[in-house]
């Protein structure tokens, strides 16, 4: 390639082509680090070898340093610059397009986590330019404005990475002409208008991550001819409709999220058992029914998320639930704000992988089951705003993941998954992420306020060293507060509000 010699003050974004952050050297001899440096960038070059031997990096070829060693132009012609990535630095303005005009071998170009401004550029794209791209990486900066036709002249584009920007408009149609795309990218950003049915012409296509935009229409009916889909993110978006029944013919799917649209319809009569490799299923906030019945069809699932998606119907029975052995890889259950009623079925206590429960804001009815006490990985519990009644069981307090025993802590290996913090609609700016948590992150949690449990809180309680929050709240607990709530050195957040109790208040806190 041609690399001519720019004006660096007038084009900030070279200035760290000339190696990241600028490359400070002494006019006599350069530093080991920024010899180093240029090394690395000599590295992504195609032959010939530039030849940059000598100890004094100011002295090689192309090199120009001003008076006080700083590295400030760059003369390299026809290098062959097939790489660029200048990701996570602090880099702003407008990215030059005269830049691409001339990187005709280009395969990458990363500039992701920064605070560029200004267009995605268009011309990256464009005829003869870069025949060779296979990535694109914009995510994480602060461009704007519509996404311009060109992506579909990359011919040999695999990936293409644009989220948390302030990009609006719709999705650009030539992009269904990169046919060699594998990954979509562009969560966090204004893009709306539907999803057209071209977008099965790109039948590459593994990862299509769009959440948190204004996409809305329904889901292309023949989106199952996409068979190499295995991550898929629609959450925080306006889609409507039913799922296609050709979703099923997806069978390599890994996550499927598609929470807080406005989906509908009976999705038991959809065959999940054919997405056998399922583990992490997002269906919160729509409007659909028979959602149960897929714990039994997924035997891969590790996550469920079905949290206000289905109103009114009961809690699924022992009888419903006949195939125990359908989902004993179940993380996380989220079955929150759903009006489900009955009480908490038997059938949870098979589930002995189970790490994060939340059953809050129903309308469930009876006791807190003591065989909760005996899930050996359960460490999150909510179960707040329902009418549970009866004693808090003390075998909730021998909960093993929650004890003070690193033998039985150690045993629970880190499972990551981004988990919602709450299944209430959040507002957010484009440039900030979504509130998630890993789960490896959640803390210990026994949240069971507002329901009708009454006795006394068990002196047991003290035995869950590893609790960070205890919410015992709006109930019918009386007695005493027991001494030993002070052995929970870990605690973060401790309300007992509003309850009938009595009597002196222990030392609770560090010695």
């Amino acid at each position: 390639m041609l690399v001519q010699a720019y004006n660096l003050m007038a084009h900030p974004f070279l200035l760290f082509l000339l190696f990241s952050c600028i490359i400070s050297t002494n006019i006599h001899a350069c530093k080991q680090t920024e010899r180093s440096s240029l090394l690395s960038f000599a590295s992504t070059l195609s032959s010939p070898p530039l030849n940059w031997t000598s100890l004094d990096c100011c002295r090689w070829k192309g090199i120009t340093c001003d008076q006080d060693g700083w590295v400030t132009r760059l003369l390299l012609p026809s290098k062959g610059l097939k790489g660029v990535d200048l990701s996570s630095n602090h880099f702003f303005g407008a990215i030059p397009s005269s830049f691409f005009q001339q990187a005709s071998n280009l395969t990458s170009f990363n500039v992701s986590n920064n605070t560029f401004t200004g267009y995605v550029p268009s011309s990256i794209c464009l005829q003869h330019s870069s025949p060779f791209l296979r990535l694109l990486d914009f995510s994480s900066n602060v461009f704007s404005g519509n996404l311009a036709p060109g992506l579909g002249k990359c011919s040999k584009l695999q990936v293409f990475r644009a989220g948390h920007n302030n990009l609006s408009g719709l999705f650009p149609e030539d992009i269904y002409n990169a046919t060699k795309l594998e990954e979509i990218a562009l969560p966090l950003n204004s893009l709306h208008g539907a999803i057209s049915d071209k977008i099965v012409n790109l039948t590459n296509l593994a990862t299509l991550d769009l959440y948190y935009n204004h996409f809305g229409g329904e889901l292309p009916l023949n989106l199952g001819k996409l068979s190499k889909l295995k991550f898929v993110n629609f959450d925080f978006n306006n889609l409507e409709g039913t799922l296609p029944p050709s979703l099923m013919n997806c069978t390599k799917l890994v996550e499927l999220r598609l929470g807080s649209n406005n989906l509908e319809g009976d999705i038991s009569m959809l065959d999940f058992s054919r997405l056998s490799q399922l583990t992490k299923l997002d269906l919160m906030m729509n409007n659909f029914t028979g959602a149960m019945k897929i714990l039994m069809s997924c035997k891969s699932l590790h996550a469920l998320l079905l949290s206000g998606s289905f109103v009114g119907e009961g809690m699924p029975s022992d009888d419903d639930m006949v195939d125990f052995h359908g989902f004993q890889n179940l993380r996380v259950l989220a079955l929150e704000s759903s009006n489900l009623t009955g009480q908490i079925p038997l059938w949870l206590s098979k589930l002995k992988n189970l790490e994060i429960l939340c059953l809050s804001s129903n309308q469930i009815t009876g006791p807190i089951p003591s065989w909760l006490g005996t899930l050996p990985r359960l460490f999150y519990i909510r179960l707040s705003d329902n009418r549970i009644s009866g004693e808090f069981p003390k075998q909730l307090c021998r909960l093993p993941s929650l004890l003070y025993e690193p033998n039985i802590a150690s045993q629970v290996d880190k499972y990551e998954f981004e988990f919602p913090l709450t299944s209430n609609s959040v507002s957010i700016n484009a440039n900030q992420t979504f509130p998630q948590q890993k789960l490896y992150f959640l803390p210990g949690w026994i949240d069971v306020s507002n329901n009708n449990i009454s006795g006394y809180i068990p002196a047991e309680i003290g035995q869950l060293q590893l609790l960070r929050k205890l919410a015992l709240d709006s109930n019918n607990f009386s007695g005493i507060i027991p001494d030993q709530i002070s052995n929970l050195k870990n605690l973060e957040v401790l309300d007992l509000s509003t309850n009938h109790l009595s009597g002196i208040i222990p030392f609770i806190g560090e010695s």
